[in-house]
């Protein structure tokens, strides 16, 4: 009898932590990456002080000032700022050295998930070797005849539980296209294949 009880308490131990760790993971790491943003970008603590001459810390003016710059900046470049001045900046920044590499990659990356031109859209499925081995990926490049490579295109896979990912130039013949939207494969493939589906 007691045993059985034992036996109970465990499996509902085992049911209350699926159901919790995940929620509260998220929840918690939702919380810590706002409130450190929040923190690192709150001007309030650098010209208002308490009564005792210490910092004053108001939550949420770090966030909240983040959003209004970007829609300010985003109000600006869409209406003031015209086509020459946008190509004579892209000229400017791309000569310099590093930080043009620096930035045309977080470009890309940014515009690959919230721009006009999205690039993870398109699940494949990659036939990896002759053993019959597929992975999910997304296609980004469909044309790459400027590399001399003619019938391959270029195709991203994420890893598991990761935001970094490996890119791979493949065969065309050996990507099939996913019947399943972007989302769920980004899930099934970040969560090491347990959702998604």
């Amino acid at each position: 009898m007691i045993k059985k009880i034992f036996q109970k308490l465990l499996y509902y131990l085992i049911k209350g932590t699926l159901v919790v760790v995940p929620l509260a993971g998220a929840v918690f790491l939702i919380i810590w990456i706002v409130a450190s943003l929040d923190n690192t970008l709150n001007i309030t603590q650098h010209f208002l002080e308490d009564e005792e001459g210490h910092p004053l810390y108001i939550p949420g003016i770090g966030i909240l000032t983040v959003i209004i710059l970007l829609i300010i900046v985003g109000v600006i470049f869409t209406n003031l700022v015209t086509d020459p001045i946008r190509h004579w900046l892209n000229r400017t920044i791309k000569r310099i050295p590093l930080f043009n590499t620096l930035y045309s990659s977080i470009k890309d990356f940014t515009e690959a998930f919230v721009g006009d031109a999205k690039k993870f859209n398109e699940p494949v499925l990659v036939e990896v070797n002759e053993t019959g081995m597929k992975k999910i990926g997304f296609l980004t490049q469909r044309d790459l005849s400027k590399l001399g490579l003619k019938d391959e295109v270029v195709v991203y896979f994420p890893y598991s539980y990761s935001f970094a990912g490996q890119v791979v130039i493949v065969k065309n013949e050996r990507v099939r296209k996913l019947d399943m939207n972007a989302t769920d494969a980004m899930k099934l493939v970040v969560s090491g294949g347990v959702s998604g589906i």
